[in-house]
């Protein structure tokens, strides 16, 4: 048997007093369901189902013993009831009207939560078409310059602290996807970045203002698309010389959640792989975006590199070294939120026999997308309350292309994910953590 290790000490959390604030940039689908929901639920209309930090329990010490607290109760998290919400859009004035121009949601509802969903207004919006080219912007920031637009949205945050009396805000990217970018000279460091936006650098988007604002403001940020935002030099600079964590990107939902489902157990049976076609059909407001094709190229980027950090043919070329991987996404209007995913999967087994799967996930995209921002929300508040900054690779579960630290390639296994993202609490609150070995 092996002797147990010493017990980790618990890192030093600051209570979660007061309100704590969710700032959305992009008052669509997921934010209006997310508010929705989390309404819903202080009012006992309806179960959180789906998230983590409401639902889960977390395994304490050895089986025999028998601790498996709920993650809330083990967690000094944020609760529900101590919840505020804002943010931003070009096109809804509220979350109310925007839920309802939304359709993820049905009348009967909305109606117990109206007032206070109309209450939730949205600022108008940092927006350049460039990015969103399918989309037109109706309540938009003006300025000078992208620099003079980031300060707005830092007078925004101040002022939306002050008049709902937060104690604390946490930012959470549910605008649409970005047009496909890849890093410059701009995105350097936080002085390279901040001159950019005072010359009106072409190659900074709206996402990366508000991550600046963000964090120029103590303020964690989380981005939920694929876009190029915190996943960047001067992104990671800034947080660490603010002391404020962030964590991206892409929500992992529908399609490849899963395929972080399913790839690591044909792995696990060392089964091999020699096609994966994936196609989508949505119309949202997302699926409009992705129509353009370089918006839909941000998405596909996200979405092709799951399969090869989970599979890994460069150890197993046998198996998975030709596999053709293949992403496509139609914009289908008559579907709206309710997107389909369909995979065909070509497996192979004993002596090279073929087999397939099939898999048709008729799923609701922001219904599964919600609880995800809930959680990012209140482990981003428990991770600053903790004295934490900078990337938080342990909430990689959320992810559908995951930021890793320092080069080294994302984990991208959702089993993997969990047991990262479960022992990071245990050590943070001093408790072992959960290898599943035999002594165990």
């Amino acid at each position: 048997m092996t002797q147990p290790s010493s017990t980790p000490q618990p890192l030093d959390i600051a209570p979660a007093t007061g309100r704590l604030g969710l700032l959305m940039p992009g008052m669509g689908a997921v934010s209006t369901t997310t508010i929705a929901g989390i309404m819903a639920a202080r009012q006992g209309l309806a179960a959180p189902i789906g998230s983590l930090t409401q639902m889960a329990h977390i395994r304490l010490g050895r089986r025999e013993e028998g601790r498996n607290p709920m993650i809330k109760d083990f967690a000094p998290l944020a609760g529900m009831d101590d919840m505020a919400f804002g943010g931003w859009d070009p096109i809804s004035a509220n979350a109310l009207e925007a839920a309802r121009t939304c359709g993820v949601l049905q009348e009967a509802d909305l109606a117990p939560i109206s007032g206070e969903m109309e209450g939730v207004t949205s600022m108008p919006a940092v927006f350049d078409q460039r990015w969103v080219s399918k989309l037109e912007g109706i309540r938009v920031k003006e300025g000078a310059n992208k620099w003079d637009l980031a300060q707005q949205l830092v007078e925004d945050i101040a002022r939306f602290k002050e008049e709902e009396n937060c104690d604390r805000l946490v930012m959470v990217w549910t605008g649409s996807t970005e047009a496909y970018q890849v890093e410059s000279d701009v995105h350097a460091d936080p002085d390279a970045f901040e001159a950019g936006m005072k010359a009106n650098d072409p190659n900074i988007s709206p996402s990366q203002m508000y991550a600046w604002a963000a964090l120029s403001s103590g303020v964690p940020f989380a981005n939920g698309a694929p876009n190029l935002a915190v996943d960047t030099p001067w992104a990671a600079m800034l947080a660490a010389e603010r002391g404020v964590p962030f964590t991206g990107k892409d929500f992992k939902t529908g399609q490849t959640l899963m395929k972080t489902i399913l790839a690591p157990g044909f792995k696990a049976r060392m089964l091999g792989v020699r096609g994966w076609y994936s196609t989508n059909i949505l119309g949202n407001r997302d699926g409009e975006v992705l129509d353009d094709p370089e918006n839909f190229k941000t998405k596909e980027m996200s979405k092709l590199g799951v399969l090869d950090t989970i599979l890994q043919p460069e150890l197993y070329p046998d198996l998975y070294g030709n596999l053709d991987h293949v992403v496509r996404i139609n914009y289908y209007p008559p579907r709206g939120d309710n997107k389909e995913g369909w995979d065909n999967i070509d497996i192979f087994g004993w002596m090279g026999y073929p087999m397939q799967i099939k898999v048709d996930f008729l799923c609701r995209d922001s219904i599964l997308a919600a609880p995800i921002v809930l959680d990012l929300a209140l482990f981003l508040d428990l991770a600053q309350r903790a004295g934490q900054s900078g990337l938080q690779e342990w909430l990689s579960f959320y992810w559908k292309a995951p930021d890793a630290l320092g080069g080294i390639p994302p984990e991208h296994d959702i089993f993997i994910q969990q047991i990262k993202l479960k022992n990071t609490l245990r050590a943070w609150l001093g408790e072992e953590p959960v290898t599943h070995a035999e002594d165990e």
